[in-house]
């Protein structure tokens, strides 16, 4: 477990470079001073369009799938324990921190919904499983209500639900060995809804701005 240590230090090293900032920075824009001020890709959209956004999303996302997928080389999972899976979850909390409290950024950051994400897919085959249902859900959110923070608060409740359907419906699933995953479900949930608290006070006024409109 020792070599995970230097693993989630480079996680949250990654997770901290902010591509939303970096990409507008290279168009001559300041992201933070154009809409919500996020750095993350809704607000990159707003900035320079949905291309631009789709990019942001993908590096983003990336910044937690990458990390988890070597730690989840480096680790036995074929019958893991909680320490292993403590292990495992490490490096992809450790790069979703990065994003949130950036190193570069004076420890501020984005929300960690795209780099949550790419940890959800990384951390096969639980997390990965439980992601594609959330991720569902999240798209038909926003192609139904157009709200890509209502579909992203949505989705980190679907989240650790999903999970835990899953371990009550596989046998070979069993929740003594992965309960730290439900906890982390739970905690990165806790996490993203609380990050969005600025986006929920604006979506009960009826101010939240919508995607996919002109």
């Amino acid at each position: 477990m020792i070599r995970i240590i230097p693993l989630a230090a480079g996680a949250y090293v990654l997770g901290s470079i902010p591509f939303g900032l970096l990409i507008a920075r290279a168009h001559g824009v300041d992201l933070r001073k154009i809409g919500s001020g996020n750095i993350g890709a809704t607000n990159v959209a707003r900035a320079l369009g949905k291309r631009w956004a789709y990019v942001c999303f993908v590096l983003d996302c990336l910044k937690g799938l990458v990390p988890t997928v070597l730690a989840g080389w480096m680790l036995d999972l074929r019958d893991p324990g909680p320490g292993v899976l403590t292990g495992y979850l490490a490096v992809g909390c450790a790069a979703v921190l990065g994003h949130i409290y950036s190193v570069f950024l004076r420890f501020r950051g984005g929300k960690g919904a795209a780099t949550g994400m790419g940890v959800m897919l990384g951390l096969w085959p639980y997390f990965t499983v439980a992601g594609l249902v959330t991720f569902a859900v999240w798209a038909a959110v926003v192609l139904i209500w157009r709200y890509v923070s209502l579909a992203t608060i949505v989705g980190a409740v679907v989240f650790p639900v999903a999970l835990s359907v899953g371990i009550a419906l596989r046998e070979d699933w069993r929740f003594a060995a992965l309960w730290p995953l439900v906890l982390a479900a739970v905690v990165m949930a806790l996490l993203v809804i609380i990050r969005h608290a600025e986006n929920i006070k604006r979506l009960l006024e009826g101010s939240e701005g919508k995607v996919f409109q002109r």
